[in-house]
């Protein structure tokens, strides 16, 4: 297996942010060039409010991490981003575009995509009917190139076609779930804990996998509790806790900083 390269990273200052309710950039606008905006995004589960002024931005080309402990708002966070959590104050910007009232599914054909926690592959579905659901109706008619690239990235696939998804491995169901996003020809992609539960082989292979994406050009967001790792494919990254951004800096700035242990991530941080 080869090594993981380091990439060219700038020089970004590590940013810390008010941690009171209620503060954020006070912008409601897109950061100029950036693929994705979260501008002062607030969100809520019912009556419980979980995002607080939110402030993210990934450009293109990037792989930006959003880091913290289990129930800091992650996962909502990218859930906000589909269309799947409502909303309570703020922008979500696509280019300069807001989305904020789009459907998720006009946000997958706009080419975002999510490969969420857990998987949640169909497991009474063959591997070919889950990538052909993650196609879509829009990329239906181009189901085999799409399906030859994503067994191109994941040739263990390509014989389990038949296969029914709940009798693949843990690791092979983490590749249908990633290639399934992939098959809507994603230009973000939003990538939910892909290290999670798998061997450290897979591990290795998945988070390969996701410097290659980035090569031929998809911008992604990568939430993750296995934070060296992703502190070591990542440009930049954020820290998340109780729902606020509390920390932001370069990858290089983040993992030098113990703070981001000690204070954030606790046993989140692993070896």
């Amino acid at each position: 297996m080869r090594a993981l390269s380091l990439p060219a990273r700038g020089s970004a200052t590590l940013r810390r942010f008010s941690t009171r309710a209620g503060t954020g950039s006070g912008t409601d606008t897109s950061v100029p060039g950036a693929m994705l905006t979260a501008a002062s995004l607030g969100a809520r589960y019912g009556a419980s409010r979980v995002l607080w002024n939110v402030d993210l931005h990934v450009q293109p080309g990037e792989i930006v991490t959003l880091l913290g402990a289990n129930g800091a708002g992650k996962t909502t966070f990218l859930h906000t981003v589909m269309g799947l959590v409502q909303m309570t104050s703020g922008h979500i910007y696509y280019g300069e575009r807001d989305i904020a009232r789009q459907t998720p599914e006009a946000r997958v054909t706009g080419g975002i995509a999510l490969c969420p926690e857990g998987r949640r592959i169909f497991a009474r579905m063959t591997v070919e009917e889950n990538l052909r659901l993650g196609a879509g109706l829009k990329h239906q008619h181009t189901y085999d190139e799409n399906a030859a690239y994503v067994f191109e990235l994941f040739p263990a696939l390509e014989g389990l076609q038949d296969k029914m998804a709940g009798l693949l491995s843990g690791g092979e169901q983490q590749m249908l779930a990633v290639g399934r996003a992939l098959m809507s020809k994603p230009k973000l992609l939003l990538l939910d804990e892909p290290s999670l539960g798998l061997a450290p082989k897979i591990v290795r292979l998945i988070f390969e996998l996701i410097q290659r994406l980035r090569e031929q050009g998809v911008t992604i967001l990568l939430v993750e509790q296995n934070v060296r790792m992703a502190l070591l494919i990542a440009d930049r990254g954020y820290v998340i806790n109780t729902g606020r951004i509390e920390l932001s800096g370069t990858a290089d700035e983040l993992r030098e900083n113990t703070s981001v242990e000690e204070a954030y991530l606790g046993l989140a941080v692993q070896t």
